[in-house]
């Protein structure tokens, strides 16, 4: 606003009221502070009565646009200094400790005794100035053992010394580490994959085998890749065979099932996760069991090719899941202690997954809406247990003979 420093003190009250609706704005602080200084010297501040200076003030924020507090700090700096300019920013720093031969010395140090950790170099710095009398550690002596940390990352200290650490795992928060609990309820799958090895780079199918805990109930499907994508819709079609609720999910600490995307898949449907603890090769037992007298058995351990994958999944859902869960009985073990305290597990009772589900008490409970009692009688009963295997067999022959058949 040029001129604007030289109004009068009634050419300012006038101007404040006619632009009462009208709002300024300065461009450049430097621009603004200049203008302030000039206008306060033009004005005689300092000589001002307290009316005529509040009317400068409003003058000033008015063509500014400042706040009322900032053109009062303006004012101050005036009346103090003569000056309104800007302070430059000046970034604390806290003054310097350990000097580039500290950390020199330091690196030294580390490269001697292969980089311990940071107390027990900070043990060696404290020996070598007080037990053995070396002034040069008299700084090094009084450091924390952060600031070691903090030392080994500066380049002084890199420049010196490079120390190469092995890839260390890192935590994965999916899934609890523990084994199931269900308490005598069906739902609580035991869940790994088994691959069907590589042949000549080409690799072979994965089969995704889950069982109850509680009934042996089994379900399996297959993929050509255990990838998340690929994985997802097998676990969400072998979830759908399954005729009751599902409330667990247990398996090893694999990658293919400690995800997100599974993850995401078992929180929508209210199922949680667990995973097998360290050291303990036990927590997965009944599915490794199942693995070997079941899947094994039948699909052998010969390379079958990723390809397959998609007419092997149909294989199990149409014939073998169907013949494992109402024809094939399997053993119940009953736990029980010798006469000095061990336990034991005795097989007195074999029977079909079916038929364990069919015995618990409120069964009808555990199912899921739409399917009955009755319906799941019916499939048990359509045909006898040596027709099913029967039958079974003949879909498993057809089916390798057509991939056989393809190879040759």
């Amino acid at each position: 606003m040029k001129g604007g420093q030289r109004l009068s003190l009634e050419q300012i009250q006038a101007f404040l009221e006619a632009s009462s609706e009208v709002e300024f704005a300065g461009r450049e602080r430097e621009e603004v502070y200049a203008w302030v200084k000039e206008t306060l010297q033009e004005q005689g501040y300092g000589k001002l009565g307290r009316k005529s200076k509040g009317l400068l003030r409003q003058y000033v924020a008015k063509v500014t646009g400042l706040s009322r507090a900032q053109v009062t700090r303006l004012i101050t700096q005036y009346q103090e200094q003569g000056e309104v300019k800007a302070k430059r920013y000046q970034r604390h720093r806290f003054a310097t400790e350990y000097r580039g031969a500290d950390i020199e010395l330091l690196a030294k140090v580390d490269e001697a005794h292969e980089t311990l950790s940071g107390p027990a170099t900070q043990k060696i710095l404290q020996r070598e100035l007080h037990d053995f009398g070396y002034r040069q550690y008299e700084r090094l002596a009084r450091i924390s053992v952060a600031h070691i940390y903090r030392l080994r990352a500066t380049r002084t200290y890199r420049q010196k010394r490079i120390a190469y650490q092995v890839t260390r795992p890192t935590k994965v928060a999916i899934g609890e580490r523990r084994i199931p609990r269900p308490e005598g309820r069906p739902g609580y799958l035991r869940v790994d994959t088994v691959h069907q090895g590589d042949l000549d780079g080409v690799k072979g199918v994965y089969h995704i085998n889950a069982v109850d805990e509680i009934t042996q109930y089994q379900v399996l499907g297959a993929t050509a890749q255990i990838s998340e994508a690929w994985l997802l819709p097998v676990l969400t079609d072998m979830l759908e065979q399954f005729p009751f609720h599902i409330r667990g999910f247990h398996s090893d600490n694999g990658s293919e099932y400690i995800n997100q995307t599974v993850e995401k898949l078992l929180n929508k449907l209210l199922i949680e996760q667990t995973k097998s603890r360290p050291r303990r090769s036990n927590d997965n037992a009944l599915v490794e069991s199942k693995n070997g007298a079941v899947l094994r058995k039948h699909m052998g351990y010969g390379h079958i090719a990723a390809p397959h994958a998609e007419a092997i999944a149909a294989f199990y859902q149409e014939h073998f899941n169907p013949y494992l869960n109402f024809h094939r009985p399997c053993g119940v073990p009953e736990l029980m202690a010798d006469h000095k305290g061990k336990i034991r597990r005795v097989y007195r009772w074999y029977a079909t997954p079916w038929e364990i589900l069919r015995q618990l008490p409120d069964v009808a409970g555990y199912l899921k809406e739409g399917i009955t009692i009755e319906e799941l009688d019916g499939r048990a009963r359509q045909m006898s247990d040596t027709e099913a295997a029967t039958q079974m067999r003949e879909a498993r022959r057809t089916l390798f003979a057509r991939w056989q058949k393809r190879s040759a």
